[in-house]
């Protein structure tokens, strides 16, 4: 078969890597949101970044950092000026006036009738041509060429910024602000609306899995931890997976954008050193992050496993509840509850322990750094506007740094539970079926067993069965229990594969079948009946979902089950709910049930786990009679509790410890006077005792 089986639900360690890619692979069908809402990131870091450049503007123009100099001059005028100054005429006048000239220079209009500032202004108009530099173009004025040239100063006398110019700015600022949240908003919704959605493929993925699976899978796992596995493990990924695509789209975007801003700054105000200290400071605060989320996950695959216990616990006695109480058992349950459950709160508060501890642990680090460096800027003398220039990012980049290493967290905790979870999906038990498997579309002659030998686990059931059921036939099996009757009926229905020998129908082996074919030909009514809590009409109609209500009804006539359904005594009639596993039927209505299904489905070939024995006589006459409808022009299996029920059976094999020992009809076994006769003589007189 080659396939591994993790029946147990051990997890591998090397599943780690590939947990996350295959994660990633479930998103795929989902590309145009997920576009959307990776756009949406990036606009996040956009908007950012720009809210960050405009900054540094607002806080010089609130906050000139020259108070001598009123006016910053554009890179033009600047080399004007450094030209200027060399020239000893220049240097004659005072810093003041030097000023006063170069302002009326690029704000002519406001005109003077200082001799000498208009001698000053000549000689710079002089230089100016000289350079062919355009003076007028002031960072701080703006000129509007068209349609008449008009220049707004931006600078008021004290050399602070214009408030139009503030506002300006500050409306800017609002405009990437919001651009940014509207932009989070969209990416957060985008990514959550594709967890949510990957989560239920998951779940359903899962129960698919878990259906395909053989019998001996379920055999070997307990079906509480499977349902732990498809709800608790699925919804661990689910709260992860909805806030971490989010996170992990948007914040490397949110971070970077604060990096950039941080170098851009540095570059503008030629500040290298600030620049250093910051960029080796980020990654300081990963650091405890790296050591602390390896532990997180084995922490939670822990959990996972305990709260598997607790609800397969629950399971386990919702169940059997009426042996619960008729043993008096419900105190000692309620503690080996408690106990289990303890034991998983006790994982959960360790691993919680170890996630809380991250955040605290990030800001010793982020807030001690951010000081550190404060100081370190001030006693190199970096003024205001630079200091608020570069923390304002830093800060800002703290956020989603913070959110990175919950992500991180939160991510080991899911990936805790994917592993579990791709562990149960690369479990294959079923069993193996042929590429081009034969289609039996009818059955025609017999159904053979040869040698066959078979066993769940190391000891062999059956070892060494040869026998045939012709068509149209009755062939009963009858023996101890644990001899191994229902075994050969479930290796009629390959519900398990023999370990040696062949089971055929029509000579061809049941391996070789498509399985959806052969389970067309069989119909099985079982000792124990299984219904589903839906209405009986359903029930009925199970494996048979076109049904039409005649056929129903009719199947329920031949099962002798209309009159106890219509009677009254089940008020909805046909549309009665029957309750988990049909508990508000009776023993003797759910056979009924059961029978009129195997009806409805028609099946050439029927397996009879022949249950009567459990029933009143009245009932199980009603049942007998319509198990002898159901079995008259069928190829009939029988497995026996009550010889009488067998008498007319063609064949009647007796099995003992998984060997065939008698076999015969009913006159040829009793004069046999074995295994057969014992076992007759017993029931014929308890029979007579019970009258």
């Amino acid at each position: 078969m080659g396939h591994h089986h993790h029946h147990r639900g051990d997890v591998p360690e090397h599943f780690n890597r590939q947990s996350y890619w295959r994660l990633i692979g479930y998103t795929r069908k989902y590309w145009k949101r997920l576009t959307i809402g990776l756009i949406a990131g990036f606009l996040v870091g956009g908007s950012l970044l720009a809210g960050l450049l405009v900054l540094p503007d607002m806080v010089e123009a609130v906050n000139p950092t020259a108070p001598d100099a009123k006016i910053k001059i554009s890179k033009d005028a600047e080399q004007v000026i450094a030209a200027i100054e060399e020239d000893p005429q220049w240097q004659q006048y005072s810093r003041e006036d030097q000023l006063k000239a170069i302002e009326l220079a690029l704000n002519p209009e406001k005109g003077t009738n200082d001799p000498q500032l208009l001698k000053m202004i000549d000689q710079l108009r002089e230089y100016s041509d000289k350079f062919n530099l355009p003076l007028e173009v002031g960072e701080y004025d703006l000129t509007i060429t068209y349609p008449k040239p008009v220049v707004v100063p931006l600078i008021r006398p004290d050399g602070k910024l214009a408030w139009q110019i503030f506002a300006i700015y500050a409306v800017f600022f609002i405009g990437a602000w919001t651009l940014k949240n509207i932009a989070a908003y969209i990416n957060h919704y985008c990514m959550r609306w594709i967890g949510s959605k990957v989560v239920s493929d998951m779940r359903e993925e899962v129960f698919t899995s878990l259906t395909r699976q053989s019998l001996a899978f379920y055999g070997a796992n307990d079906v509480g931890k499977l349902i732990s596995r498809c709800t608790t493990d699925t919804a661990a990924i689910e709260s992860a997976v909805a806030d971490s695509i989010a996170d992990a789209t948007r914040c490397p975007v949110e971070i970077a954008a604060c990096v950039t801003a941080m170098i851009i700054i540095s570059l503008e105000y030629g500040n290298y050193m600030l620049l250093a200290v910051l960029l080796c400071g980020l990654p300081l605060l990963i650091l405890p992050l790296m050591i602390i989320s390896r532990r997180i996950r084995k922490t939670y695959r822990a959990s996972f496993k305990k709260i598997a216990d607790v609800t397969s616990r629950m399971h386990e006695v919702f169940t059997g509840i009426m042996v619960v109480k008729a043993y008096n058992m419900e105190e000692a349950e309620q503690k080996k509850f408690h106990n289990e459950n303890r034991r998983y709160v006790r994982t959960v508060i360790k691993a919680m322990r170890l996630q809380l501890l991250t955040e605290p642990l990030m800001e010793i680090f982020s807030v001690g750094g951010s000081l550190f460096f404060l100081v370190y800027a001030y006693s190199n003398g970096v003024t205001i506007t630079q200091l608020s220039a570069l923390m304002a990012p830093a800060i800002l980049a703290y956020q989603p740094i913070k959110k990175m290493a919950k992500l991180v967290t939160s991510l080991q905790k899911s990936m805790a539970a994917a592993d579990r979870y791709f562990a149960l999906i690369d479990t294959h038990s079923e069993l193996p079926e042929k590429a081009d498997g034969v289609k039996l579309e009818k059955f025609e002659k017999s159904i053979e067993f040869k040698d066959v030998v078979f066993g769940y686990d190391e000891r062999n059931i059956l070892d060494g069965i040869s026998f045939s059921i012709p068509k149209g036939s009755l062939v009963a099996v009858v023996g101890s229990t644990g001899s191994g009757k229902t075994t050969i009926a479930n290796l009629i229905a390959r519900f398990y594969d023999v370990r040696s020998g062949s089971v055929t129908i029509d000579g061809v082996d049941v391996r070789d079948c498509e399985v959806k074919h052969l389970r067309k030909l069989i119909g099985i009514v079982n000792q124990d009946p299984l219904l589903f809590n839906t209405s009986i009409a359903e029930n009925i109609a199970y494996g048979c979902p076109d049904a039409s209500r005649e056929d129903i009804i009719h199947a329920a006539q031949e099962a002798n089950a209309e009159a106890f359904i219509v009677d009254g005594r089940h008020k909805e009639g046909f549309d009665t709910i029957v309750g988990e596993k049909g508990f508000r039927l009776s023993g003797g209505e759910k056979q009924r049930v059961a029978i009129a299904r195997a009806i409805l489905k028609n099946p050439p070939i029927l397996i009879l786990d022949e249950a009567t024995s459990a029933l009143d006589t009245v009932t199980e006459r009603l049942v007998q009679n319509a198990l002898n409808r159901v079995m008259s022009n069928r190829t009939v299996f029988a497995i026996a509790h009550r010889l009488s029920t067998i008498q007319n059976a063609d064949l009647i094999i007796v099995l003992d410890k998984g060997h065939i020992v008698e076999r015969g009809t009913h006159e040829e076994l009793l004069q046999l006077n074995g295994v057969y006769k014992k076992l007759h003589d017993t029931q014929f007189d308890n029979r007579k005792s019970d009258c």
